[in-house]
């Protein structure tokens, strides 16, 4: 069974209907998609060697073939440019010192990629006040089902994080006014990077009234604070911040992921959730010119990012793709423009920030523990898995927990459901700020290598046919210890914080 679910990386609102309009409420402060330039002009990334900034040559270049520089990461060599010339990537792939240039989306400016599904499920005032609360625990934190999956509730009991960890989400935007989140949200290490420049403006992080909540929702995933108001997330002491990179539309360019990426490199992140796949290509293929610019930027930003200290956690996609495979027939790309399908080999043409060297790929699990009817797999590719949610009907938790669906926070003081590989990224993020609240010197090699050796190894098990049909749905290859349903296993919170 394969499902498609066009721009996913989005929450799977799995058998959840409710209008996204009753989630969101007006948000203060919160800034609208920072301005861009007029409505002919599209992006570029320019990539050169990484030093003290362009060439005088490179910065001719640019401005002969109509160019404007929008800004420069001269410690990586990427130069964000817009340009109203359509050979603008061509010319400059001939002028000598630049490495690669492409641009960066087929929509003029300004133009949704989320690795959830669908919209939310919000709880209502009357299901929130049904819930019997536990002694010890948040009111909502019956419903989490997810927590205990990783032991995230015996590992509360030893530790609820450091304030010295701060987790970076860089997504659609997080409220940080949400009870559950101001008191975790840490403001330094949070921006608007839309644009591709940081923009500081006060609120400049937050989604907009009519923009996705599901920066937010991750963000309670992580962090909810343990407080006696709502859920818990999966490291409640810990900090969390917001790195807005989307459009008001949802896309997920280039320019705004090299702009995050870099932010918390500089900004003292320990750890960054990426549940989206960057726009317009679900996956980029090397022997397309421009395509290999936007790997080659994105790589750059990830790789600095790490080597500052931070662990980069992204989610593996929804689509039941089998990442390992020959090939993979992508019907969505490019997404902002006329779709063209197409076959790809995944092990040439990536699925970024996914499927970047070193960084932390997490596949989604059900409430009974089997891989989630939508996520991606592939022996190899998948590093770990968790709770990413599924439909109740395909995984049914056990009671007092009614959905088997993630809950999270949602703008304006609310809380949902959701699901998606989105949801299962988070939890990782989670447990990798939990091993760093612990061991607050360990490099971001050995935060991983603990993060997957902690790990509940997973056997494939049977045949795997997650709706009861009688057809398989997915092949799961690989061993107990490491194979392409589960990585090296289930995430461990109270390994992160006992051993």
């Amino acid at each position: 069974m394969t499902a498609h679910f066009p721009r996913s990386r989005r929450a799977l609102a799995v058998g959840a209907g409710t209008a996204l309009a009753t989630a969101v409420a007006l948000l203060p402060n919160a800034s609208a998609a920072a301005a861009e330039t007029e409505a002919t002009s599209l992006s570029y990334v320019v990539n050169v060697q990484p030093g003290h900034g362009p060439s005088a040559r490179v910065e001719r270049a640019i401005a002969k073939a109509g160019g404007t520089v929008v800004t420069s990461y001269d410690r990586i060599g990427v130069i964000v440019v817009h340009s109203a010339n359509p050979d603008f990537a061509r010319t400059l792939r001939k002028v000598p010192g630049v490495q690669s240039a492409g641009n960066t989306r087929n929509a003029p400016l300004p133009a949704q990629s989320t690795t959830d599904v669908g919209t939310p499920k919000v709880l209502s005032a009357a299901e929130v006040a049904a819930v019997t609360e536990a002694e010890g625990q948040d009111p909502l934190q019956p419903l989490q089902w997810d927590l205990p999956a990783i032991k995230a509730d015996r590992a509360h009991e030893k530790s609820l994080g450091s304030s010295r960890v701060t987790v970076a989400v860089i997504d659609t935007g997080v409220d940080d006014t949400h009870p559950d989140l101001a008191p975790n949200f840490d403001r330094d290490a949070s921006v608007n990077c839309v644009t591709g420049k940081p923009d500081t403006s006060e609120g400049a992080w937050r989604p907009g009234p009519t923009e996705s909540p599901h920066g937010t929702h991750v963000a309670g995933e992580i962090a909810a604070a343990k407080n006696g108001v709502g859920m818990t997330g999966v490291a409640p002491g810990v900090k969390v911040s917001g790195i807005k990179v989307s459009t008001t539309e949802g896309y997920f360019y280039t320019e705004a992921v090299v702009c995050g990426f870099v932010w918390a490199a500089e900004h003292g992140v320990d750890v960054t959730n990426n549940s989206y796949y960057t726009d317009p290509w679900y996956f980029n293929c090397k022997n397309d010119p421009d395509q290999k610019a936007l790997v080659e930027a994105v790589s750059r930003a990830a790789r600095y990012a790490e080597k500052k200290g931070t662990v980069n956690v992204a989610a593996a996609g929804n689509e039941n793709y089998d990442l390992a495979a020959d090939e993979i027939t992508d019907p969505v790309s490019p997404n902002d423009g006329t779709p063209v399908e197409r076959v790809v080999d995944p092990s040439k043409c990536l699925d970024i920030p996914t499927q970047l060297p070193g960084v932390v790929t997490v596949a989604a699990t059900g409430a009974k523990g089997l891989k989630s009817s939508f996520s991606n797999h592939g022996l190899g590719v998948v590093d770990i898995a968790a709770p990413g949610g599924d439909s109740t009907r395909f995984q049914t938790p056990e009671p007092p927990a009614t959905s088997g669906l993630i809950l999270g926070t949602l703008p304006g003081g609310r809380w949902g459901y959701m699901a998606g590989t989105s949801m299962a990224s988070p939890h990782v993020a989670g447990v990798a700020a939990l091993i760093k609240s612990t061991r607050p010197y360990l490099p971001p090699t050995a935060v991983k290598a603990l993060l997957y050796a902690q790990a509940d190894s997973k056997a494939c098990g049977d045949p795997y046919d997650i709706d009861g049909d009688g057809e398989v749905d997915a092949t799961c290859e690989g061993s107990k210890n490491r194979n392409g349903f589960y990585g090296w296993g289930v995430a461990d919170a109270l390994d992160a914080v006992t051993k």
